[in-house]
C-alpha cells in the first residue's frame, strides 16, 4: 500500500527532521514537504509514531494518508518550469 505524508510546519529544524524521518522510511519527496513511497501497515505506524515524538508539542500538522496501487494509477501530475530569460 502507498503512503502520503504531507505537513505543514513552521520551526525550519523541526521540518527538517520531519523530511529525513520520512527518507529514512524509504519515502520519496514529491514536493517540499510531500512525501510519497510504498509501505505497509507496519512501517506506517512506526513512522506515524517517530513523526508525533518528532513533532512533539510543537506547533505543526502531519496528515498520512494510505491508498492502494489502483488509486495511484489514477494519479494525474501537471508541472509548469519557469522559463530561464535570457541574457
Amino acid at each position: 500500500m502507498y503512503t502520503l505524508v504531507i505537513y505543514d510546519i513552521p520551526d525550519d529544524r523541526i521540518r527538517n527532521k520531519i523530511g529525513e524521518a520520512c527518507k529514512d522510511y524509504g519515502l520519496e519527496r514529491i514536493q517540499y514537504s510531500a512525501f510519497l513511497g510504498d509501505m505497509n501497515h507496519n512501517r506506517r505506524e512506526e513512522l506515524r509514531l517517530r513523526l508525533q515524538r518528532t513533532l512533539g508539542k510543537e506547533e505543526g500538522n502531519i496528515q498520512i494518508y494510505p491508498f492502494c496501487d489502483k488509486d495511484l494509477k489514477l494519479k494525474k501530475t501537471i508541472i509548469n518550469e519557469k522559463k530561464k530569460e535570457e541574457a
